[in-house]
C-alpha cells in the first residue's frame, strides 16, 4: 500500500488528488458529481489516479451530505425532548435582530415544530445538583411516540447538562431502549458541552436533523469501498479543520457540516508554510458556490461557535463566508439590469458549454465567450466544450438586455467579481482585517480564471496559484491533522481563581484527547494538545479564546497577570480598543488533541505530454487581445499577461500587465498591476 488519496464532492465536479508514497508524486483529477448516487462520481474520479483501492495506505474525503440536507431543508424528521419549562427555549431563540435595518427579517423557522417538542421532568441546579430526580416516564412517553409516529432522530436537551451530563445519559439509555439503532438519539452535552441553553439546543437538533443523511452516506461509502478491497478506515474532514474516521464521524456528524469547503483551507495554511508567508485569503471557486477562508499567522482561522443559516452552533468551525457564485451561476436580466446567481446551473443539465441541454448563460459561458477557456482541453482534457451554445446562451440574454454580447459576456464576469470581492470584505475589512496585507490564494475549477479581477478590486497585490487548484481542497485534506476537541466549563472570576485546580483539569483534559487520539490510530510520537481559555471582562456577555503554552502554565507564578494582558492584547486586535483596568473572568476550558501524519510535497510534476502553445483572441476589458494558451507544466521562468494557463483541473487568467513566475514550490505567483 502506498497511495494516499483524498477526495472531495462538489456540486458539479467530484475531485481526487493521489500522493505515491514511493516516488513522491502528485496525481489529481475529477469527474461529474453523480447527485443521484454519489458514489458512482466517487468511484470514477478515483479509477482515474488508483488502479486497486487495495494499494491505498490513507483516504480522506470532505462531504457535504450534511449541508445539503440543510440548505435544502431535506433533513431528519426531528423529535426534541427538553427540560421541564423549558420547552419553548428553541422557539423563542434570540431576540436579537441580525439586519437592523431589514424591514423584512425574520428569524429562522425552527427545525422542529413546536408540536414536536415534549417536556421530561427532573432538575438540576446550575452546579449541577439534582434538585429533582429525573422523571424517566416523561422520557419512556418520548420514546413511545419517536418510534409510533416514525421520527428519524430525537434530540435531548436538559436544563445544565454542561455542568451535569447524569440525566442526558440516562435519558439515552431509555430511548435507546424504546428505539433500537434506528433512531438516532442525540445528547446536547455529546454535542457541545457548554453554557447558553438555546445556542446548545440548537447545536443538538442540528445534528439530529442532518445527522440520518450523513449516517447513511457514510455507512454506505465504508460499504462500497471495503467490497473494493479498501483495507483502511475512511477518514472524514470536520468542520474544524482536523480529520476523524468515519465510525466517529458516524457518531458526531454534526461535526462534518462544513466538511468538504474547510479542506481548502487546511490547504491554504499548508501553502502560507510552503512560501513562508503568515497571512492568506483562501478562495475557492467552484461551479455552485463561492467560499472564503482565512489564515492568519500560519493558522486557520477558526471559531468556537458559529452561524449556519441562521442557526447558531457550538463547535470548532473554520469561519467560512459562502456566496452562491460560481462558475455555473446563472446570468438573468431583472427589472433591465444584469443579475448573476445564486441559482446554479450544477452538475445537470450545467452551463450551455456543457452540451448537456443547458441554454441559460453562466458565468463559465461568458468565460467561453471571452475566449479565457481552452474548450478542446477543459478539466484535463475530459471534457470539450460547446463554444457554439455558449455563445447563444450569451447572445439570447444580450438581446433581451440590448446589449452587445461581448460586452455582456464581460459584464457577467465583472458582477460575479464584485460579488466575490464583497464576500471576501465581508470576512476582512469588516472585521478589522485589510486585505491589501493578505496574499489570495486561489482555487477551485473557477478560482484562478477570476482571481486577479478580484484582487484588483481589492487592492491586492499576488495572487497564488496552487498546483491542481480545481483539486486543492482535496490536497489540502491530506495536510490536515487528526482532530478531537474537548471542552470542560469553568465559571471563575479573577478573584475566585484557583489557578492550581485549573492546570489540573487541563492535565485531565489532556489525557482524555491523548486517549481520543489512539482510539483514531495516531501513533503516541505524532501526538500533541494544545489548550486555551475562554475569557472576558467582567460584565461582557461575549468571549475571547486565549492560548495557553501548556496544561501546567495556568499554575505558574504571575499567571494572572500574564493571562489578563494576553486577553488585553487579544481584545486589542480584534476591537481595536482594551480596557486592563477591568478584572476578568473565565467562562471554558478549551483542549485540542492533534495528531499529524506524514505530509505531501507541493513539487511540481509533468504534465501528461506536452503541447506546443497556441494564439488565440481574447477580449479584456472590452478589446481584443492576442493571448497565448500555454501549459502549466511548460511554465519556465516570468510570464508576462496576457495568458492563459491550462492544466487537468483548472484555467490560470492573466490580464494585461500583470506578470507570473512559478515559485520552487510549483506555486503560481502572479503579481497584480493595480
Amino acid at each position: 500500500m502506498s497511495y494516499r488519496v483524498a477526495m472531495d464532492i462538489g456540486g458539479t465536479f467530484t475531485d481526487v488528488v493521489c500522493y505515491d508514497e514511493r516516488s513522491g508524486t502528485v496525481t489529481a483529477s475529477k469527474a461529474p458529481t453523480t447527485p443521484g448516487d454519489l458514489a458512482e462520481g466517487v468511484f470514477a474520479a478515483l479509477g482515474r489516479v488508483v488502479d486497486d483501492p487495495a494499494e491505498i495506505s490513507f483516504f480522506v474525503h470532505g462531504t457535504t451530505q450534511g449541508l445539503n440536507a440543510l440548505l435544502e431543508r431535506k433533513g431528519a424528521r426531528v423529535l426534541l425532548l427538553a427540560g421541564q419549562g423549558g420547552r419553548d427555549v428553541y422557539q423563542i431563540a434570540r431576540g436579537n435582530r441580525d439586519r437592523m435595518f431589514d424591514l423584512r427579517y425574520r428569524k429562522p423557522a425552527p427545525l422542529v415544530p413546536r408540536e414536536d417538542v415534549m417536556e421530561a421532568g427532573g432538575r438540576l441546579d446550575y452546579l449541577g445538583r439534582e434538585l429533582v430526580p429525573l422523571d424517566e416516564e416523561s422520557v419512556r412517553a418520548a420514546g413511545r411516540r419517536a418510534r409510533e409516529e416514525g421520527f428519524d432522530a430525537v434530540a435531548v436537551c436538559l436544563l445544565f447538562s454542561y455542568a451535569n451530563p447524569a440525566h442526558e445519559l440516562r435519558a439515552g439509555e431509555i430511548l435507546r431502549e424504546e428505539l433500537g439503532d434506528d433512531v438516532l438519539v442525540v445528547l446536547s452535552h455529546e454535542v457541545a458541552r457548554e453554557w447558553r441553553e438555546y445556542e446548545r439546543t440548537s447545536s443538538a437538533v442540528l445534528e439530529a436533523y442532518t445527522g440520518p443523511v450523513v449516517r447513511r452516506y457514510l455507512a454506505r461509502i465504508e460499504r462500497r469501498f471495503a467490497e473494493r478491497g479498501l483495507a483502511v478506515p475512511v477518514h472524514v474532514m470536520q468542520s474544524s479543520g482536523g480529520l476523524v474516521n468515519a465510525s466517529y464521524a458516524m457518531r458526531r456528524p454534526l461535526q462534518t457540516l462544513l466538511s468538504g469547503p474547510v479542506g481548502g483551507t487546511m490547504g491554504g495554511v499548508a501553502a502560507a508554510r510552503f512560501m513562508d508567508r503568515e497571512n492568506a485569503i483562501c478562495i475557492d471557486m467552484g461551479g455552485t458556490s463561492f467560499d472564503v477562508s482565512l489564515v492568519v499567522n500560519g493558522r486557520p482561522d477558526v471559531s468556537a461557535e458559529a452561524r449556519i443559516e441562521g442557526y447558531p452552533v457550538l463547535m470548532p468551525i473554520v469561519n467560512l463566508h459562502t456566496i452562491g457564485a460560481g462558475g455555473g451561476s446563472i446570468a438573468y436580466a431583472e427589472a433591465g439590469a444584469l443579475r448573476v446567481g445564486p441559482e446554479s446551473a450544477g452538475a445537470v443539465p450545467g452551463p450551455a458549454c456543457y452540451g448537456r441541454g443547458g441554454t441559460r448563460a453562466t458565468v463559465t459561458d461568458a468565460n467561453v465567450a471571452l475566449g479565457r477557456v481552452d474548450p478542446a482541453w477543459f478539466a484535463g482534457g475530459l471534457m470539450a466544450l460547446d463554444v457554439e451554445a455558449a455563445g447563444t446562451a450569451v447572445a439570447t440574454l444580450a438581446d433581451e438586455l440590448d446589449m452587445d454580447p461581448l460586452l455582456l459576456a464581460e459584464g457577467i464576469c465583472d458582477v460575479a467579481n464584485a460579488k466575490m470581492a464583497q464576500a471576501i470584505r465581508t470576512l476582512t475589512v469588516e472585521h478589522g482585517i485589510e486585505p491589501r496585507e493578505f496574499a489570495l490564494v486561489a482555487f477551485g475549477g473557477a478560482g484562478a480564471m477570476h482571481a486577479v479581477f478580484i484582487a484588483r478590486e481589492l487592492g491586492i497585490s499576488e495572487v497564488v496559484v496552487p498546483r491542481f487548484p480545481g483539486a486543492f481542497s482535496a490536497w489540502g485534506m491530506l495536510e490536515a491533522d487528526v482532530r478531537r476537541d474537548l471542552t470542560h466549563p469553568y465559571f471563575r472570576s479573577q478573584d475566585t481563581l484557583d489557578a492550581p485546580d485549573m492546570s489540573q483539569n487541563f492535565v485531565t483534559l489532556e489525557e482524555d484527547a491523548l486517549a481520543a487520539l489512539s482510539t483514531q490510530g495516531v501513533p503516541d510520537d505524532r501526538r500533541r494538545v494544545e489548550h486555551a481559555v475562554d475569557m472576558r471582562y467582567e460584565g461582557q456577555d461575549y468571549t475571547l479564546t486565549i492560548p495557553l503554552r501548556d496544561a501546567a502554565e495556568p499554575a505558574e507564578p504571575g499567571f494572572l497577570e500574564t493571562i489578563a494582558a494576553r486577553y488585553a492584547e487579544a481584545h486589542t486586535s480584534r476591537y481595536g480598543h482594551a480596557t486592563p483596568e477591568a478584572p476578568v473572568e473565565f467562562v471554558m476550558l478549551r483542549s485540542t488533541g492533534l495528531g499529524s501524519f506524514p505530509r505531501t510535497a507541493p513539487t511540481a510534476q509533468e504534465g501528461p505530454g506536452e503541447r506546443a502553445a497556441y494564439v488565440r483572441d481574447v477580449i479584456f476589458d472590452g478589446a481584443v487581445h492576442s493571448t497565448p494558451v500555454l501549459r502549466r507544466s511548460s511554465l519556465d521562468g516570468e510570464l508576462a499577461g496576457p495568458a492563459i494557463v491550462v492544466e487537468e483541473t483548472a484555467t490560470t487568467v492573466i490580464p494585461p500587465g500583470c506578470v507570473a513566475t512559478v515559485d520552487p514550490n510549483g506555486f503560481l505567483i502572479v503579481k497584480v498591476n493595480l
